[in-house]
């Protein structure tokens, strides 16, 4: 089992696309690198801590094409007073000007983001000069909320930026370049995460009925949530990676199992799941084992992202 020490950072479901919007808000670089090439997403991946880490990877231009990202223009965030004056200030709005985000939250703390879109470099200077942040060559420095929120960033190339949310002011150095070793394999999806199964129960305020699901993963060593498109929907995509096929047995019978139960307990209440809330998620899904690995799929109705996001 991993370790459970207390998580420092701890994001909450959607408000980490939010949270990379507001990092990018401080975002600039003192040097512009124009780099041939395109970056995938397994090379970004060797850039990022990811042992004992929350990844996530938030594919904005899809989310774009999809219409899905447009239900975030009306949450209550993007209402934002503050974030509407920076859209003025700098022209730059991850609602269209981000095309994709890869974040790490490792369990001893920090944040670390590579970020990919269209950035109007002199506004964000002169907004991060306003800011009192200070650039040196290419890495920019701005004060967070607190002295182990240190904001630190530079461009690799003219459409990506690393940034990094850490006590230590040139966190982001880390970020410059690639890890030793093959690419890792990238999960497909719109939206994804990555964690060890540990890492929900310490880190996470759950909502009611997700508790039970997150003591079944705990031990595992590494859980994958993908969200795909499937027609006017999204899929999320559960792949547990577990140490034997009768781990991963066992663990899809106990997802089932407790699926079962959550779906008496609302028909003792005389009550049907809704599928805009999580009871229709929950009760849903469907799991089976294939070798080492249990997996699950739970449909998403649109209704459900427009509750979660405040925006019916």
């Amino acid at each position: 089992m991993c370790d459970t020490a207390e998580v420092r950072f701890r994001p909450q479901p959607w408000q980490l696309i939010l949270l990379i919007a507001a990092i990018c808000c401080l975002s600039v670089g003192g040097m512009v690198w124009y780099h041939s090439g395109t970056l995938t997403l397994p090379a970004l991946l060797k850039r990022m801590p990811s042992g004992n880490a929350l990844v996530i990877w938030i594919d904005f231009a899809g989310l774009r094409r999809t219409g899905f990202l447009q239900l975030l223009a009306g949450a209550k965030a993007s209402e934002d007073l503050e974030y509407q004056r920076f859209v003025r200030s700098t022209r730059f709005d991850y609602m269209h000007d981000l095309d994709g985000a890869l974040a790490a939250f490792p369990r001893d703390g920090g944040a670390y983001f590579l970020v990919q879109g269209r950035f109007d470099w002199m506004g964000l200077r002169t907004y991060v000069g306003e800011q009192s942040g200070q650039c040196v060559n290419s890495l920019c420095r701005v004060a967070g909320s607190g002295p182990e929120r240190r904001i630190s960033f530079m461009p690799l190339r003219r459409d990506l930026m690393a940034m990094a949310v850490s006590p230590d002011a040139y966190a982001v150095e880390g970020l410059a370049a690639a890890h030793s070793g093959p690419n890792p394999p990238a999960p497909e999806g719109l939206v994804w995460l990555t964690f060890p199964g540990s890492l929900p129960r310490s880190a996470w305020n759950l909502p009611d009925g997700v508790s039970p699901f997150a003591r079944i993963v705990e031990n595992a060593p590494k859980v994958t949530l993908a969200f795909v498109p499937e027609g006017d929907r999204l899929a999320a995509r559960l792949e547990i990676l577990c140490r034997t096929e009768k781990e991963a047995a066992d663990v899809a019978t106990q997802l089932t199992s407790t699926t079962q139960l959550l779906r008496n307990m609302i028909e003792r209440e005389n009550q049907k799941p809704n599928p805009a809330d999580f009871s229709g998620v929950l009760t849903a899904g469907a799991f089976h084992s294939e070798g080492a690995r249990a997996l699950g799929n739970w449909p998403i109705e649109r209704a459900f992202v427009q509750n979660l996001l405040g925006t019916q």
